[in-house]
């Protein structure tokens, strides 16, 4: 039989810091862990989410936590006239959260942030794309917009069997 897990989380009732864990179960999205305690001194039940947080290091040096609900916004300006779905908006928030957990890392920069963007963007609307592509990677002239095009072609051609896409290079615009 495991022994049970002791923890120094203070009872909300009576402040004792000994409690021990009785339930545990991982949440429907895998981000939190729910903990049913028992306090050791007054014997009182209680509940606490456990989760990680991924900090965002921005340009300026700040630290922010990861906001989904910020992705999804970003996105929807380069969306903007475009007939692209609430639903795919959150979808793609969700695969860019996934993106940057899997990574490993409890901070990632705010490049890492808009490169996980950019490929499901590009499956969901190529002019999004193009949109966010030409502001975050900072298009400076006619010659980029002709590169993420030529891109977006070799993608298109590789994906319905044509020749063009040769490597996992091809994937993402080259960063500037």
């Amino acid at each position: 039989m495991p022994r049970a897990i002791v923890a120094y989380m203070h009872c909300p009732f009576c402040q004792n810091p000994d409690t021990k864990v009785v339930d545990t179960r991982e949440s429907d999205d895998g981000n939190s862990i729910r903990r049913r305690r028992v306090c050791l001194q007054c014997g009182r039940r209680f509940t606490t989410i456990e989760s990680t947080q991924l900090l965002i290091l921005k340009r300026n040096g700040d630290l922010e936590p990861f906001s989904r609900d910020k992705v999804i916004n970003g996105v929807r300006r380069a969306c903007q006239g475009r007939h692209i779905d609430d639903a795919a908006l959150r979808q793609l928030g969700r695969q860019v959260e996934e993106r940057l957990r899997a990574s490993g890392s409890a901070q990632v920069t705010s490049e890492q942030v808009g490169m996980a963007v950019l490929e499901p963007l590009r499956d969901v609307d190529t002019i999004a794309y193009l949109r966010f592509a030409s502001v975050y990677r900072n298009f400076s002239s006619l010659d980029d917009f002709e590169e993420a095009v030529e891109e977006l072609r070799r993608c298109a051609a590789g994906k319905t069997g044509g020749a063009g896409k040769t490597d996992e290079t091809d994937k993402t615009l080259p960063a500037r």
